[in-house]
């Protein structure tokens, strides 16, 4: 492989010579501080000293110190900042485990620290095994690319990171030929195109030439002898062509411009070959030399002295001046033959045709890396956002204030996760376990029992992160639950596997769906307390003729339990829709209404002082009736409640019709029942969903039998009505150890733990 840098110094004994190599690192980047560098270098030094074998890579004790070392020559060359360098010194000790990033931390501060979590954090992508050996795999990855600048908050990460990919890939040709392919696969996928994409042009033809050694080596070996020269001989060729370049300018007096020119890299001529479909002997840009000039005019006048300093290659001439390209690009690009008779390309613009195609439309890394696939509007601006940043640094020379000054606001509209074989999955932000596993197939989906992210189980209603590892645990056989349509629960956040779950029941039959939804209604209704429902006028409410039809669709999941409730809060006489409720349960419980103003209206009376009766605390959208005091005027009761129907022997007089009115925010107290296997941190669970609602807690009673370990939770709480309410009770019956929860009914009282288990 051609020599791209100088090794580093040695002592006569074969170690790094650290004044030499620190005084080299001092000639491309400012040390602030030389002895904590060399503090940091000491460290990995004395690391690497301890590690074992296991540690080595390959390439004995010492390598993970010498790839260090090498990473910050390849970042000092990028005007980094020291902090940048000491983390990534320090980085391959903290991955293969030889110290911690806490104890970094103590050593060497927070910032050093953060920028080594940050590259072990994109390290899940060199992790996973790349899914295919073939190139065109397009769609895996860009995934994985996406994934990547999502995992990016600082652009140093991403530095260190290609910085570290650029040594292990220097270092794999004394590996074996699969781990050769791998590591070339992962780079030529991901690192050399983000390379490309951040400006960094000498890493990006590094990589690629590298990558492709390996994964096409006939191919290259071919161009490579075609080319009959080093690629330092080719350089040395193109400084020659910019100096004779610029004494031709200066000689027509033309004194405002900027010559640049590079060796094609071999890579690139293999793509133009595969492109155009040419050989190699009609590539004529293998060397090119780019002109900027300040206005349009001088570019024809150079295009003048070039054409009459050597001869032009018939065909070889395009003006995207006068014909811009559809994207914008503007241009002059000519072929000559050149000193010693080489073709040679030639490029000419303005210094705005440059920027413009640089930060543009069709900036670099767009108009070069051929990415027509459309990309998230984020996506983009994170990407330009990384390019920028690191084009400002070079111009500040340090990241100091620049960094202070800027902050990424584009949130990462989704997140990539990875299957356990590797692929990279996409998914809104909000995702769980079972988006996940609808995402990779129906079935998978339809038989998710549980979860593991990065080996470790988790609940169903977990919200994954980009770059974690999914594993979906599943049943041989069986179907998705009801439950996970609930939205109050989380289970499900995305559309997709919604219809697919709701599909599933669609397609069971109408007598089970019957059954299981006229069930799951019941146990609805009797755990809030709920009777006397015209269940014929409910089910026309929610659009369906009879109540059989209402109880299918539930069953067949059409139909949320949730939108029976709000119907029949309608039927009572409560009309804040699902939209309100949420705005309601937002806010601060307001202060109890003085008596008189409880929401209640009297019918032929008029509007009287009115209280809720404690004996069965009446919540709207319950069927009530009023009791007059003598001094207290109206008392109000459920029409069931034992108390008001011994008042009706006794006092029938006294008994009037009462409605709910309007009333805004009222809470109303309930007494639930909570039965649960006794456990550590139930008490806290249980308010903590309580808190997370922002519901008021008037009272707790728990009684736990010890012999049993069963305990029963009583708690009076405040309410603003039934679809609270059971939202309420569906996340308290999620909780791990909770057996039952109910509403109590009028005037009873809390039973002692029942003997023995469900």
């Amino acid at each position: 492989m051609v020599k791209v840098r100088d090794d580093q110094p040695l002592t006569d004994d074969g170690e790094v010579d650290l004044d030499q190599w620190l005084a080299r690192l001092g000639e491309d980047t400012v040390l602030t501080d030389p002895a904590r560098m060399r503090d940091a270098c000491e460290l990995a030094c004395s690391l690497a000293d301890e590690a074992t074998p296991a540690h080595s890579f390959g390439l004995g004790n010492r390598s993970n110190y010498r790839m260090g070392l090498e990473m910050a020559d390849i970042l000092g060359e990028l005007k980094l900042d020291q902090t940048a360098l000491e983390a990534a010194v320090l980085y391959r000790s903290v991955r293969v485990k030889l110290i911690s990033v806490e104890a970094v931390e103590k050593r060497f501060g927070q910032e050093v620290a953060t920028l080594i979590e940050g590259v072990l954090h994109m390290a899940a992508i060199s992790h996973q095994a790349l899914p295919s050996q073939d190139m065109s795999q397009y769609n895996q990855q860009d995934n994985l690319r996406r994934m990547l600048v999502t995992m990016i908050d600082d652009v140093r990460v991403a530095l260190i990171k290609i910085a570290e990919r650029t040594c292990a890939l220097r270092q794999v040709k004394d590996a074996t030929r699969d781990k050769r392919l791998r590591v070339a696969r992962e780079v030529f996928d991901i690192y050399a195109p983000l390379a490309h994409r951040l400006g960094i042009g000498h890493l990006k033809w590094e990589l690629e030439d590298l990558s492709f050694r390996y994964l096409h080596e006939a191919e290259y070996k071919s161009i490579a002898k075609q080319l009959a020269e080093k690629r330092l001989d080719r350089t040395g060729y193109i400084h020659d062509v910019v100096s004779t370049l610029k004494a031709l300018l200066e000689a027509q007096d033309i004194h405002e411009y900027d010559v640049d020119g590079r060796a094609k890299h071999i890579y690139s001529i293999w793509r133009k070959m595969q492109r155009k479909h040419i050989d190699f002997s009609q590539v004529y840009d293998v060397r090119a030399v780019r002109i900027l000039v300040p206005r349009v005019a001088d570019c024809y006048t150079v295009l003048g002295i070039v054409h009459s300093r050597w001869h032009h290659v018939p065909n070889e001439f395009d003006d995207y001046i006068a014909n811009p390209k559809k994207n914008g690009y503007q241009s002059l690009h000519t072929a000559v033959f050149g000193p010693d008779n080489k073709v040679l390309e030639i490029q000419i613009r303005t210094f705005t045709m440059h920027e413009e195609a640089e930060l543009g439309v069709c900036a670099h890394w767009r108009y070069k890396g051929h990415d027509t696939k459309a990309k998230s509007r984020s996506y983009e601006d994170k990407i330009a956002w990384l390019r920028q940043v690191l084009e400002w640094q070079e111009e500040v020379g340090g990241f100091g204030d620049l960094r202070e000054g800027l902050s990424s606001d584009v949130a990462p509209d989704r997140i990539y996760v990875f299957t356990p074989d590797g692929h990279v999955i996409d998914l809104p932000r909000v995702a769980t376990p079972i988006d996940f596993a609808y995402r990779v197939h129906t079935e998978i989906g339809h038989r998710c029992r549980g979860a593991k992210v990065n080996g470790r189980i988790v609940p169903l209603t977990y919200e994954l992160q980009t770059g974690q590892q999914v594993e979906i645990l599943t049943a041989t056989k069986g179907g998705p639950s009801r439950d996970w349509l609930n939205p109050s629960v989380g289970f499900v956040r995305t559309s997709r596997a919604r219809a697919k779950i709701q599909a599933w029941f669609k397609q069971q039959a109408r007598g089970q769906n019957l059954d299981e939804g006229k069930a799951l209604f019941d146990k609805e209704m009797k755990r809030l307390d709920v009777e006397d429902i015209d269940l014929t006028t409910l089910a026309q409410k929610v659009n369906y003729a009879t109540p059989e039809d209402m109880y299918a669709a539930i069953g067949a999941g059409d139909l949320r339990i949730g939108q029976v409730l709000h119907q029949a809060q309608q039927l009572f006489g409560e009309h804040d829709d699902q939209e309100q409720l949420d705005r309601l349960l937002a806010k601060p419980r307001r202060e109890k209404p003085a008596a008189g103003d409880q929401g209640i209206t009297v019918l032929g009376v008029g509007n009287l002082k009115t209280s809720m009766a404690n004996c069965c605390h009446p919540v709207p959208g319950e069927h009530i009736v009023g009791f007059i005091t003598q001094g207290r005027g109206v008392t109000v009761h459920r029409q069931d409640c034992p108390n008001i129907l011994q008042l009706r022997m006794d006092e029938p007089k006294r008994i009037i019709e009462v409605e709910w009115g309007e009333r805004a925010a009222t809470r109303y107290p309930v007494d639930i029942e909570i039965e649960a296997w006794d456990r550590s941190g139930l008490l806290r669970d249980v308010t903590g969903v309580l808190s997370n609602d922002k519901v008021n807690v008037l009272s707790v009673n728990t009684q736990t039998d010890e012999v049993e370990g069963l305990a029963r939770m009583t708690i009076t709480l405040e309410v603003d009505g039934l679809e609270t309410l059971g939202r309420l009770f569906s996340r308290i019956q999620q909780l791990s150890n909770v057996l039952d929860v109910k509403r109590l009914r009028s005037g009873a009282k809390s039973k002692p733990p029942r003997k023995g288990g469900r």
